[in-house]
């Protein structure tokens, strides 16, 4: 006795909408690399994910496409990178020596500067209260401004405590800076160490917090409103930023 052949219903065009993945045509995704790639050269700030695939043809996976782009550049002389939820091309780190530029060098940092910044960068999100705590020294709005000026650090919320003190985080440009792709790039204890960044001697206890998303806000942190920026000087009452 013959098997009886299973019956198996043609594709309609319903079901193409509703439930099939979409093909995406190679000669297409050929060309959203290179839109994607001419967006990100265009730019002398680092391009977002979102903003690059609303630019792309429907239907095109940007993360794949920009992982490949990022392969294909791995070995040339500006690599594309990618900081946070957003890509920049650079210039290959061991070529960085042969690149002339007629910049000014970013203003070096004082000792309390970087300690700052190291606290914060570890820490986010952390009050000035905090960071005080950890230095054992009282800081100076001053070796804030410094760092806010750099662009590396930015004010992130309100702790949810008495006085509502202003939380401290670091930036985008602070991970485009420092060749880190998100803040979990940060070394850890033993490259810290072998830096000679940390004493070999440091208590077994000590460990180094992993700081949350860059624009995560924690449990107990508000975000900063319009009053809070006109309460800290950053915006007039008429909602305009100050000079």
């Amino acid at each position: 006795m013959a098997e009886a052949q299973k019956y198996v219903p043609e594709a309609s065009d319903e079901d193409d909408e509703i439930g099939a993945t979409p093909t995406f045509d190679p000669r297409m995704e050929q060309e959203a690399e290179r839109i994607a790639e001419a967006l990100v050269f265009a730019s002398a700030q680092p391009v977002s994910e979102t903003y690059i695939e609303s630019r792309l043809p429907r239907g095109a996976d940007v993360g794949r496409i920009m992982m490949r782009l990022k392969a294909l550049y791995a070995t040339r002389g500006v690599n594309l990178v990618q900081v946070a939820d957003h890509w920049a091309f650079r210039t290959a780190a061991d070529l960085s020596f042969v690149v002339q530029t007629d910049e000014q060098e970013v203003r070096k940092l004082s000792r309390a500067a970087l300690e700052v910044l190291s606290i914060i960068a570890y820490h986010q999100p952390v009050t000035r209260a905090e960071i005080e705590d950890i230095r054992g020294v009282q800081t100076s709005k001053g070796t804030l401004d410094v760092l806010m000026e750099a662009g590396w650090v930015r004010f992130r919320g309100r702790r949810r405590t008495p006085g509502r003190p202003v939380t401290f985080g670091t930036t985008r440009d602070f991970l485009d800076h420092f060749g880190l792709e998100e803040l979990r790039d940060l070394p850890g204890i033993e490259e810290l160490k072998g830096a000679g960044l940390l004493s070999g001697r440091v208590p077994s206890n000590l460990n180094i917090p992993v700081p949350v998303g860059e624009d995560e806000l924690a449990e107990n942190e508000d975000p900063i409103t319009q009053l809070d920026l006109e309460e800290l000087g950053l915006l007039t009452p008429k909602g305009e930023e100050a000079d």
